[in-house]
């Protein structure tokens, strides 16, 4: 089968599907690819650049009579109408908010996947083109505002005076938001961010951030995404926008709910009460915006100084880099849709990656899919068991009396023992306290790195039951194969978990 990459037709658009690389990477799938004359122009991938990689670059015609066309924007009528009958485009779709695109798909009687639409599951991580991209923009943001606000971030104590850090407040902490927070805080910016997830608070936290909190109620995620806050949360959060909008210099907003226009959370209010030459990058712009004001697209002055930016192509904006990324997501999806590698595409619906992203298959609208579940939220508490029957505290005679009973015994052991059984029964006495408390107290994070701790500590003892093997005492002996046994389990059980551990960290 044959792949054809076209020149995007949107004005403006820098992107290009496959770079000479994923390129390449396709036609060791097995496929034939084809790539538009000028394509890559505008993202650092000249014509030469793919033939130097013997893929071969054609005319529009040969591109899009191919049996899988891939593009970055959603294919227009026009496009739609050159796809021969059966054939794929793969691209970006947003589906949720564009029903007449599925139908002119489905009238054309081809197959539409779109790259948007990849569920967000751990196994479909590779293939996701929205992380992909945000990560971009959000860095990009941040880089927009830095020119726009027109002094450092980082604070300084100079001989002509002490400058201060610049404060950036970023609004939703997904993929963009933490992009934002990572490339702010790397500047030497003071970062506070706020996000209704409260599972993130502690990714925040890890980049250095600190983490807004309000009082409401709050449920993790269920699907990772955000939800449209409720009435009593808006009025929550409202307060706080307020506030930390006119604190801050930069504001970033990244809140978007899926396939819903983007809520308004900067009111014109507090944009009116922000510091002249205050920066707000809304990358909900395309959708609406998050602030009052925004224009997609524009740069926006209020009467007050304030610049609203509404950029909508932030991550065409890094154009080489966002295409290479865009391109890889799609050979990762292609490699899961060419089991065989074999140039044939097989669309597989049992699989859930596969039906997710599969809006038209064959002239049938398949959208929208079942729904996936991929909440990382915890199960819901399990019922308070029954109560049981308190039992009565022990006798503490009892107590005293075994007690006194233990003594005994260890001091009749101690008196017919040898001299330095005492010496070595308090070092084992302190060995076992000590390694309990050491090891208890270990966070299960480090609990791998504790294995090869006790790895060196078993091959000690290995080396000490293997020199009393043979003792003449039949116990001694007898223990030390004991020992020898014991510790060799548990060294080679640790070589061994050792071992899968790392192959999980090997490509195939």
């Amino acid at each position: 089968m044959r792949i054809g990459i076209p020149r995007e037709s949107m004005v403006g658009e820098t992107l290009v599907a496959a770079t000479a690389q994923t390129a390449g990477q396709l036609h060791k799938l097995g496929y034939d690819v084809v790539v538009q004359a000028g394509a890559g122009d505008l993202a650092a991938q000249p014509d030469r650049s793919f033939t130097d990689a013997d893929i071969p670059v054609g005319s529009s015609d040969e591109v899009w009579s191919s049996d899988i066309v891939v593009k970055v924007n959603a294919p227009s009528d026009e496009e739609i109408s050159r796809l021969r009958p059966g054939a794929t485009v793969i691209s970006l779709m947003a589906p949720a908010r564009s029903p007449e695109l599925l139908q002119r798909l489905e009238a054309a009687g081809v197959t539409g996947l779109a790259m948007d639409a990849v569920p967000r599951i751990s196994r479909a991580q590779s293939m996701d083109v929205l992380s992909s991209m945000a990560n971009v923009a959000g860095y990009r943001a941040v880089i927009e505002a830095a020119h726009e606000f027109g002094r450092q971030f980082t604070g300084q104590v100079t001989a002509a005076g002490k400058v201060p850090p610049a404060r950036v407040f970023v609004v939703g902490a997904g993929v963009a938001g933490l992009a934002a927070i990572g490339a702010a805080g790397a500047m030497g910016a003071i970062v506070r961010a706020f996000d209704v997830r409260p599972e993130v608070a502690e990714q925040v936290e890890s980049m250095g951030a600190q983490f807004v909190t309000v009082e409401m109620e709050q449920e993790v995620s269920s699907d990772g995404y955000a939800k449209e806050m409720t009435d009593a949360q808006k009025q929550a959060t409202a307060a706080m926008y307020d506030e930390e909008a006119r604190a801050a210099d930069i504001v970033i907003t990244t809140a978007l709910i899926p396939g819903r226009p983007a809520p308004e959370l900067i009111t014109a209010d507090t944009v009116a009460g922000m510091r002249t030459g205050s920066v707000v990058v809304d990358m909900a712009a395309a959708n609406g915006g998050n602030v009052a004001g925004t224009v997609a697209g524009e740069k926006v002055v209020t009467d007050n100084g304030v610049i609203i930016l509404g950029y909508t192509d932030l991550a065409g904006r890094l154009a080489a880099q966002t295409s290479q990324l865009y391109g890889t997501n799609v050979v990762n999806l292609l490699k899961l849709l060419t089991p065989d590698k074999d140039g044939q595409l097989v669309l597989d619906m049992d699989d859930v990656v596969q039906r997710g992203i599969t809006v038209v298959k064959d002239g049938e609208l398949m959208w929208p899919p079942p729904p996936v579940q991929v909440s990382a939220a915890r199960p819901p508490a399990a019922a308070a068991p029954a109560e049981q029957p308190t039992k009565p505290p022990p006798d503490p005679r009892r107590i005293v009396f075994a007690g006194a009973l233990a003594a005994v015994l260890f001091a009749l052991v101690s008196w017919f023992s040898p001299a330095e059984f005492l010496g070595h029964f308090t070092v084992f006495m302190l060995a076992v306290f000590v390694g309990y408390y050491v090891i208890s107290n270990v966070h299960h994070a480090l609990h791998t790195p504790l294995m090869s701790e006790t790895n060196a500590i078993s091959g000690i003892i290995l080396v000490g039951g293997i020199l009393q093997v043979g003792n003449e005492d039949p116990l001694i002996s007898t223990l030390a194969v004991l020992a020898v046994l014991v510790a060799s389990i548990n060294i080679f059980g640790g070589f061994l978990v050792t071992k899968r551990m790392l192959e999980m960290f090997r490509k195939d």
